[in-house]
């Protein structure tokens, strides 16, 4: 997700926050403080009102967070590494690089959210036995056992089982259980995700016509799970077309390591460059820093070339999705955001090559033909409305047997 806030790191794991957030905690702080709070406990100064209210929704952030935090840790402890946690408007996102390798596994991942999301409601629901007893002030109370009753809401609502909830992924872990077929399962659970997505979509728009907006956010929440569900449902037919493919059978253009410390003059006055691959940018403890394409060393002027080192001239390894040489490519794909980005593919730390989004589409195309068309349509340089079949590469990198500016 583009337009995210960082919110720093918990072993290892970035947190970020989504823009869109700003828009839920704004509609509960205004709902609360302005409709609810006041008209379940009248008699309050307006101050207090949206104090409480505010507390609520930052309270409510954190209770996401966790839940989502949770699924995260349990997916390291499984063996899988995750790029981010990611709050955002309907929310939480953990982005975990690669497949739970067991359905066990799965079962642990996926559970333990809702887990987390009861655990916290008891504590708030002991918090408001603790603050009546306390005999604390009426918003308080009301504050915590709104916020038992909404954690307790998020629990029940991710233990449905429809895809993409954490529900969904539990029928997905006892399907695969039972046949041993992971695709297979995962389409069954994203079956159940759409019917509830048409479910929540229809009784929002009814309690929109009959009730008032009150119905609005169901309607939104039926989208994206019907969204979600459709995504899921495409990635687990590709996972079928594609078997046990690992991303590493199509590297197409290799990589020369060379030292980061190296000017722009001591590679283009060598022989290196001329076999098509690019450059692993590499310090001299043998960190990789990042990829250089023989074009762009080109492109630095006469004047510059003795000033200009390779890491300063490399593409650092945040703009490509990187992968290990024997990631599932299935794997690769779930997190592949840009299709007209390459796939940087790595064997123990170092660069192997680079598998072009031209190599990805011709894949995608071949196992599930009109794949690749439907997203280049969707891709952000709009390549199938051009009438191309595949969307562009950026324009500063040059493939062996690509005719510069396909």
């Amino acid at each position: 997700m583009t337009g995210t806030i960082p919110l720093g790191r918990v072993a290892g794991i970035r947190l970020q926050l989504h823009w869109s957030v700003a828009g839920i905690i704004g509609l509960i702080v205004f709902m609360l403080g302005a409709y609810w709070l006041p008209t379940t406990l009248p008699g309050h100064a307006t101050v207090f009102y949206w104090l409480a209210s505010t507390a609520a929704a930052l309270l409510l952030l954190v209770s996401v967070l966790l839940h989502e935090l949770a699924h995260a840790l349990v997916a390291v402890r499984h063996g899988l590494s995750v790029d981010r946690v990611t709050l955002w408007l309907l929310g939480g996102v953990a982005r975990l690089r690669g497949e739970a390798p067991t359905p066990r596994a799965e079962l642990f991942i996926s559970g333990v959210g809702p887990l987390v999301s009861g655990v916290v409601a008891g504590v708030f629901a002991l918090a408001t036995w603790v603050l009546v007893i306390l005999q604390a002030g009426q918003l308080a109370i009301i504050v915590a056992a709104y916020l038992g009753m909404l954690n307790l809401a998020i629990m029940v609502f991710n233990l449905l089982p429809a895809a993409p909830l954490d529900g969904g992924r539990i029928l997905r872990a006892v399907i695969w259980a039972r046949t041993g077929q992971r695709f297979k399962a995962a389409l069954w659970a994203t079956r159940t995700g759409a019917g509830l997505g048409f479910l929540l979509l229809a009784g929002g728009f009814v309690s929109v016509v009959t009730r008032g907006i009150e119905g609005i956010w169901a309607m939104l929440v039926g989208l994206f799970v019907l969204q979600a569900a459709a995504a899921e449902r495409q990635q687990a037919r590709l996972g079928m077309a594609l078997g046990d493919a690992r991303i590493g059978e199509f590297v197409t253009v290799g990589a020369t390591p060379l030292w980061s410390d190296l000017s722009a003059r001591d590679v283009l006055d060598s022989p290196l460059g001329n076999d098509g691959s690019v450059f692993a940018v590499v310090d001299r403890d043998g960190t990789l820093r990042g990829v250089l394409s023989p074009r762009r060393l080109q492109d630095v002027s006469v004047t510059e070339r003795n000033r200009n080192t390779l890491r300063e001239l490399a593409d650092p390894l945040s703009q490509f999705t990187t992968a290990s040489r024997e990631e599932p490519v299935t794997s690769v794909l779930s997190r592949y955001d840009d299709p007209r980005n390459s796939i940087l593919v790595l064997d123990q730390g170092r660069a192997a090559g680079l598998v072009p989004a031209t190599e990805i589409n011709r894949l995608v195309a071949e196992r599930m033909p009109g794949t690749a068309a439907r997203r280049a349509e969707t891709s952000p340089n709009g390549a199938a409305a051009r009438g191309d079949t595949e969307p562009n590469p950026p324009s500063d990198w040059w493939y062996p047997g690509q005719r510069r500016g396909q």
